[in-house]
């Protein structure tokens, strides 16, 4: 069979299990919509969550980075892997503790505010959208490349598979399709790195024939032949401040991402979310203990099969041929000898190439078997899918439960609340299609963004709620406005508007760490200038500490 046919019948079976399973968990009650009726085990939740928070972005996306920038991309796989453990211990238990379906209705009732319930409602949708984008977007890249239709053509079908799951199914139906979504990923991302590894080093194990072979000094050797940066040199492409607050940007806005925060509510105890999180890094420890051998092995198939070979024949390689034809490969003859120049020198370089198609296209380049290509296809759609969908449940229970039913008609029925949910579903998807046609920037940029606002908003807020019993209203609102406002204006000014990096230099993917300091500066501050909380608020942060009393699950 050829590479298409696998990828056809490997994406339709795919495709049609998570329907199954969409259809098979759909729910008729808010319990099961919002938070799968908390009762998903800690297993299962772990891996849900693993598919949940490992993008489009992890799958599609982090090996380019880090086969582009080398050693400074160490701070994707530093920042997202450590902001578990800050989850797992600092804020999974106690939220589940607190027993509520979401973000904005913790920090609304810790913070005894609707303004504050508005805030967070604000920051919950900014972020989440801000995030669906991209993952779109690279529905629309695989589809585009290996089914032969259009970038627009595939974002739509994401957003109908993605809509048709959440809409019917809410998080009940995400989960179990999301534990699914992890199987067909993880195993696609692994069988392609055992695949390359033992190709190309006779190790069947990425990590291993990574940590002892000589292919990343082989590759920082071929770069600088090239004129590229060196690849094993740190500081190359980021300053040392940048790394330092990339990283811990990644970390905060991992720990304070609503769409993976509200998957600890799922669990029957908050025990349970602690045990999660705990599975949860182990999935994701299998990926992205891979990736850096993947990004290796991938710029070293590439620059070795472009760098100084005769164009046209380098157009015959059918791979080639294929990506090209996607406008994410381009090449430009600058000098007309017909010779292909790859170089770090902009003015000397021929050859242009996506970052977000170095995974996609690698087991092509390496002449993997169709199947392996298929299913990779297949493990960066269930990749992008499953954070799609948890994206939507967070801005569906947003708008719905803590807008709708906690601030305009408490005494909505079960079915209204859940009918304004599908609604805003639809919404949602309808609205981030044309943005995922046309991103703003390639994936693991957006999301570095999202991670940027989520460190900036809702980490410190939720922090402070657990651990500071003076925290109040005017603190908590002032830091998260200034937080937001502070981050977004910075993001959109240096990287849309032309604004030079003023703080200190700092890149707008390192600014949320910024914009958390902010944060927690300007909530302390005002807290200890206003009166403190009422006691009752005072002794649920007290009791929400206790790691006892967190509820039984209800029926699942």
């Amino acid at each position: 069979m050829s590479v298409e046919a696998w990828t056809w019948t490997i994406v339709i079976l795919s495709f049609a299990l998570y329907l199954g399973i969409g259809y098979w968990a759909r729910v008729r009650e808010t319990a099961g919509f919002y938070v799968a009726g908390r009762g998903v085990p800690p297993v299962a939740n772990g891996a849900a969550t693993a598919a949940d928070w490992m993008s489009g972005a992890s799958f599609i996306s982090m090996a380019g980075l880090i086969s582009f920038l080398g050693y400074d991309g160490a701070v994707y796989l530093m920042g997202w892997t450590g902001g578990y453990v800050l989850l797992a211990l600092l804020l999974a238990p106690y939220l589940r503790k607190y027993g509520k379906y979401t973000v904005p209705e913790f920090v609304g009732d810790r913070y005894y505010s609707n303004l504050a319930r508005v805030v967070a409602i604000v920051s919950a949708l900014f972020v989440s959208f801000v995030y669906m984008v991209p993952q779109l977007r690279g529905v629309g890249i695989v589809l585009s490349r290996y089914l032969g239709v259009d970038v627009a053509t595939g974002v739509w079908v994401a957003v109908l598979v993605t809509a048709f799951i959440a809409v019917i199914g809410g998080m009940k139906g995400i989960t179990w399709t999301q534990v699914a979504q992890y199987t067909v990923l993880i195993s696609a991302y692994l069988i392609m790195g055992i695949a390359l590894s033992n190709l190309l080093t006779g190790n069947p194990l990425p990590p291993l024939s990574f940590t002892f072979s000589d292919f990343a000094v082989r590759l920082s050797q071929l770069q600088v032949e090239l004129g590229f940066t060196e690849y094993v040199a740190p500081f190359q492409n980021l300053s040392a401040l940048n790394v330092f607050l990339i990283t811990l940007t990644l970390m905060v806005g991992t720990a304070g991402l609503p769409h993976v925060i509200i998957r600890f509510y799922t669990v029957p105890r908050a025990s349970d979310a602690r045990w999660s999180a705990g599975w949860a890094l182990l999935f994701i420890g299998l990926l992205y203990t891979t990736a850096p051998a993947v990004a290796v092995f991938s710029k070293y198939n590439l620059l070795n099969t472009l760098a100084n070979k005769p164009l046209e024949e380098v157009r015959q390689i059918d791979w080639v041929a294929k990506w090209e034809k996607t406008g994410l490969l381009k090449f430009e003859d600058k000098n007309g000898d017909g010779i292909l120049q790859m170089s770090g020198n902009k003015d000397v370089n021929e050859v242009t190439i996506d970052r977000d198609i170095i995974v996609l296209s690698t087991p092509e380049v390496a002449k993997l078997a169709p199947f392996i290509v298929g299913l990779v296809a297949a493990g960066g759609l269930a990749a992008a899918l499953s954070t799609a969908a948890g994206l939507l449940i967070v801005m569906a229970s947003a708008i719905s439960h803590d807008l709708y039913t906690r601030m305009i008609y408490p005494n909505a029925s079960e079915a209204t609340k859940l009918t304004i949910a599908r609604v805003v579903i639809a919404l949602v998807v309808i609205l981030a299609a044309p943005f995922g046609i046309n991103p703003p920037a390639f994936i693991a940029q957006l999301v570095a963004f999202a991670f940027g606002l989520a460190a900036s908003t809702f980490f410190p807020a939720i922090l402070l709620g657990i651990f500071d019993r003076r925290m109040n209203m005017q603190g908590a609102v002032a830091g998260m406005i200034v937080g937001l406002v502070f981050t977004a204006t910075y993001i959109v000014g240096t990287k849309y508007l032309g604004w030079p990096n003023f703080v200190f230099g700092i890149t707008a993917e390192g600014i949320g760490a910024i914009g958390m300091l902010l944060n927690f500066l300007v909530a302390y501050l005002v807290s200890r200038a206003t009166p403190p909380p009422p006691q009752e608020i005072q002794k649920l942060v007290d009791e929400i500490r206790v790691p006892k009393g967190s509820g039984a699950a209800a029926d699942h």
